[in-house]
């Protein structure tokens, strides 16, 4: 049922030895704490503001990515929960030559929410940030120069840093070269996701990688960047049409390439239509084509320990079916979303994207509650949970294009519906306006804490 706070509302609100040096790095401090602290590193160095909120958002690692310096000023207690399966990018080159999950949407977010108050730490941002040119030979000599230690992105870097960042890019080109077998292109590839990589197969740990990359970075210590699924395995992501096609690969969903080095291109005249809508996302083995091979891995564990204890949980715009319900579909999450009675807002996009063409605000909701109910998989594993016991709010862009099909809503019981001031991206078209969006998730948030206390 939907929480009873929300009434209707339509307004517009304002395995090998570690290099040597590794062994003697100071200052940092990189004994590392069990796994599970280690996911949960916002409690380890200083206790969270209590008069902050704590949210906890699905997403992808670009949309988001908009708002993410806005959203600090409403609350740093976030749990950002991101999926592993991207396979586009850089990522694809390092996930086919090293194995391994897809890291580049945790460091996306991970950059995004990295210090930015000193010169060196814009350095450090910068440093992991950089995208090494698209021509593969002219990438593979810039890589040389900065494992060598002689780019300019070094600059500002001080000794410490400068020796933590360069092991770990060192320990990966050491694992490229013990696969002679292998040719790797460095073509745009990400220094950021070369040292995630280098990291992860070190400590054989993504928690761990994600808690290192956090500590350079200087992600606030209340702040949390959480894969829904820790593994050290690489992860499929497949999708079944409604017309029964099977897609493999989440980027042969949503933004498919001829290059695994060509830039993701997310302009929607440059991309395919879907000859059929989607009907459920799932995972497959790495080697799989078909339903026959669909896997359940488990649920992050430190997902679902934040998942209870939060204020608001938020559902942010983005690619629905590979950005978002990848996160959704796997057994836990429904269960305890359904059970909990805060803020839970779907942040509706402004345009239509290849994943959801001619939708409505409605089947957006139907397809978060069906990916939340596991409605088309495993009929044991199946919720019967309405959409109202999922999503409570909507917050939608002004002069978006999904239309706004309030009566379906009401149906769905869904009365809580808040038009946010937008701004027009030339590359995307209508997105929000961070700052209104951020307040008119303040006011979400605010009201039910009023109400709770």
């Amino acid at each position: 049922m939907a929480d009873s706070y929300f009434g209707p509302v339509l307004c517009k609100p304002s395995s090998s030895p570690p290099p040597f040096f590794l062994l003697r790095i100071p200052k940092l401090r990189l004994r590392l704490p069990s796994s599970k602290s280690m996911a949960a590193h916002c409690h380890c160095f200083s206790n969270p503001k209590p008069v902050q909120p704590s949210l906890l958002v699905f997403s992808g690692g670009t949309a988001f990515n908009g708002v993410v310096e806005e959203l600090k000023k409403l609350t740093t207690r976030v749990a950002h929960v991101l999926p592993v399966s991207d396979d586009g990018g850089s990522t694809a080159e390092i996930v086919r030559v090293l194995g391994g999950p897809a890291v580049g949407d945790i460091r996306s977010r991970c950059l995004r929410l990295s210090d930015q108050s000193t010169s060196e730490a814009l350095a450090v941002r910068k440093l992991l940030g950089y995208r090494l040119p698209i021509n593969p030979e002219r990438a593979k000599a810039e890589w040389y120069e900065i494992v060598e230690g002689d780019h300019s992105l070094w600059e500002g870097v001080s000794r410490p840093y400068r020796e933590t960042i360069l092991a770990f890019l060192v320990y990966f080109q050491n694992e490229i070269l013990r696969r002679p077998n292998e040719t790797f292109c460095f073509g745009n590839g990400s220094i950021g996701n070369f040292f995630f990589a280098g990291s992860r197969i070190f400590f054989q740990s993504l928690d761990a990688a994600i808690f290192l990359f956090s500590r350079v970075s200087d992600i606030p210590s209340e702040s949390l960047v959480l894969p829904v699924i820790s593994t050290n395995d690489r992860l499929t992501l497949g999708c079944e049409l409604w017309d029964g096609t099977i897609i493999r690969g989440q980027n042969e969903i949503s933004h498919p390439t001829n290059s695994a080095i060509q830039p993701v291109n997310k302009a929607r005249s440059s991309l395919p239509t879907l000859p059929s809508r989607i009907k459920r996302v799932f995972y497959m083995s790495s080697e799989g084509r078909n339903l026959l091979h669909e896997v359940f891995p488990a649920v992050n564990s430190a997902v679902l320990d934040q998942l209870s204890n939060v204020d608001c949980i938020v559902y942010a715009m983005g690619s629905l079916f590979t950005s978002v319900c990848p996160s959704l579909v796997l057994l836990g999450i429904g269960e305890i979303i359904s059970s909990k009675s805060c803020p839970k807002v779907l942040l509706l996009n402004g345009t239509h994207d290849r994943e959801t063409g001619g939708f409505s605000a409605s089947c957006f909701v139907t397809a978060i509650a069906d990916a939340l109910n596991r409605t088309y998989g495993d009929p044991h594993n199946c919720l019967k949970n309405s959409p109202s016991q999922y999503i409570n709010t909507i917050l939608i862009p002004d002069g978006g294009e999904i239309p706004v099909d309030v009566q379906c809503l009401s149906a769905q019981g869904i009365s809580g519906v808040v038009v946010v001031n937008s701004i027009h991206d030339p590359k995307v078209g209508i997105i929000f306006d961070p700052e209104s969006l951020i307040n008119a998730l303040g006011n979400v948030v605010s009201r039910y804490l009023r109400t709770k206390n």
